[in-house]
């Protein structure tokens, strides 16, 4: 039998209530906004409009109004949850109940599919972190052991972080890029060295580098870059993992210890473009490797930036093909850096990609303003690619553009004036915004000098605090709350901020 569900809202949603609630009944209450609604206001309405506990088997309220659903299902009868803040989400949520989904009384629909998915993401991932899991899957050839870090077809994609040019950065700083890129989802940190440089010294500060890490709670491995023989002996005993290992140093570094292989010669200026060039080149290299008596191989075919994406895609799915169980890995932040657009949509692609060619390893930094991010991006990607289709998940990483455009309108009055400028007239206090270490910085001048300043991440807070403090014109204050939403929205999607300067560049036009 079909269950019974009513849906509760306000006059100015009803419209879509009814369309995205097809088979619910809805009742409208007497109030213009549903957000405007408590639970206790939801029990009087429906009590006066003679609602029984026969009548139906859900309630559902709008996700946006404050406070436990309990009270509705203690005074009616009848179970009711929290539903989507969103009118066009009733179908998904539907959808969810009629598959048996747990509603909240307390917490909106939308933000359950959100935690519903990432728990079975942790899911996964903790399955992956059993201690058996990874004794028998460590058997299986298409696995390895990079420092204390299984990575394979068997594992979630492992992303290494490189800190670039480290030795120009010294350790303290090193180790706080470490960090950084380890909170933010990295699994590896990568010490890149300076290219043309031999610098012996800050390669023996790799086990400090390691302590201060460990110190901080991670216990990640540390791969090192470098294309000098020298530099890459000195690090044999600190490093996991060792990249940029080709042929013209591949019989001076011979170690046990997982070397990522590419299909070069440094000395030589040697780089086959052609995919089946490239391919069989690195198998040769990797077959000499072995009798070397190197132990794991890694093989990177190279990812090249734009012309030359595509060919190197290519040789990547060619070398799958002929060597499925090979750990493979992927410099990704060769792309991105490179390419004048926004990092999210390339980085989620680019993941996608090395999932179906089953790429293990992704290697990004973030050394541009326009790659910052990147480590995080990455790592949600993943997280999307751990399912079938990256597809209505329950997260995503659309930031800048949307899922579903908002169906917000409303019937404008009788009198519709043009906005217009008036004269500003200046005041004793004037205020300089910015945006530093994750907060909004607000000083409050009187002349030239500034008599306070106010930190803060919420915009609201920050302006009751002004208002608290000095006497502004109304104009002043909308304008303090502009250009705050403004800092806001930089600090989130981790842009540079300048006072009265806009965001984002106009780009599509009328």
């Amino acid at each position: 039998m079909p269950r019974r569900i009513l849906l509760v809202t306000g006059k100015l949603a009803e419209p879509l209530v009814r369309k995205y609630g097809r088979g619910c009944d809805v009742f409208v209450a007497p109030v213009s906004v549903a957000a405007f609604l408590t639970p206790e206001l939801i029990v009087r309405y429906l009590k006066k409009a003679g609602i029984k506990s026969e009548d139906y088997d859900f309630i559902l309220i709008p996700g946006l109004v404050r406070g436990s659903a309990q009270i509705i299902e203690d005074e009616l009868g009848i179970p009711a949850f929290k539903g989507p803040r969103n009118a066009m989400d009733l179908p998904q949520v539907l959808k969810a109940l009629e598959e048996g989904f747990k509603l909240s009384k307390e917490v909106p629909a939308d933000d359950l599919f959100s935690f519903d998915a990432l728990k079975r993401v942790e899911d996964i991932r903790n399955r992956t972190k059993n201690k058996n899991y990874i004794e028998e899957a460590l058997k299986k050839p298409w696995n390895a052991l990079i420092g204390n870090l299984p990575a394979g077809r068997d594992f979630p994609a492992r992303i290494l972080a490189e800190v670039v040019d480290a030795p120009t950065l010294g350790v303290e700083k090193t180790v706080e890029r470490a960090l950084y890129y380890l909170r933010e989802g990295a699994d590896i940190i990568d010490i890149g060295m300076v290219a043309g440089e031999r610098n012996l010294e800050f390669v023996d500060a790799i086990p400090e580098i390691r302590e201060k890490l460990k110190e901080a709670g991670f216990e990640a491995p540390i791969s090192f870059d470098s294309l000098n023989t020298s530099e890459i002996e000195g690090a044999l005993d600190y490093a996991d993992l060792f990249l940029s290992v080709d042929e013209s140093n591949l019989e001076a570094l011979v170690t046990e210890k997982p070397v990522v292989l590419i299909p070069t010669n440094q000395r030589e200026g040697y780089f086959p473009t052609k995919p089946a060039e490239r391919v069989k080149y690195l198998e040769k290299l990797k077959e000499k490797a072995l009798d070397l008596g190197y132990k794991t191989i890694i093989p990177d075919l190279i990812l090249e930036h734009v012309p030359h994406l595509a060919r190197s895609v290519t040789a990547f799915q060619l070398y799958r093909e002929r060597n499925p169980d090979d750990v493979l890995l992927a410099g990704v932040g060769n792309v991105v850096e490179l390419y004048d657009a926004d990092s999210v949509g390339m980085n989620a692609l680019l993941a996608g990609i090395a999932k179906e060619l089953s790429i293990n390893l992704l290697l990004t930094t973030e050394v541009s303003a326009k790659a910052k991010g990147s480590v995080r991006e990455l790592k949600r990607a993943v997280d999307m690619n751990l399912f079938d289709l990256p597809k209505d998940l329950g997260f995503d990483l659309l930031i800048l553009k949307e899922k579903k455009e908002a169906e917000w309108r409303f019937e404008p009055a009788n009198e519709v004036v043009e906005a217009q400028n008036r004269p500003v007239e200046l005041e004793p206090v004037y205020f300089r915004i910015w945006v530093e270490r994750g907060k909004i910085w607000v000083n409050a001048h009187k002349g030239t000098e500034a008599v306070l300043t106010i930190v803060g991440d919420e915009p609201n807070a920050i302006i009751d605090t002004v208002l608290e403090r000095f006497e502004i014109s109304p104009r002043h204050a909308f304008y303090l709350g502009r250009e705050l939403e403004r800092a806001y929205t930089a600090l989130k999607l981790r842009r540079s901020y300048v006072q009265e300067v806009k965001l984002f560049r106009e780009f599509y036009t009328e």
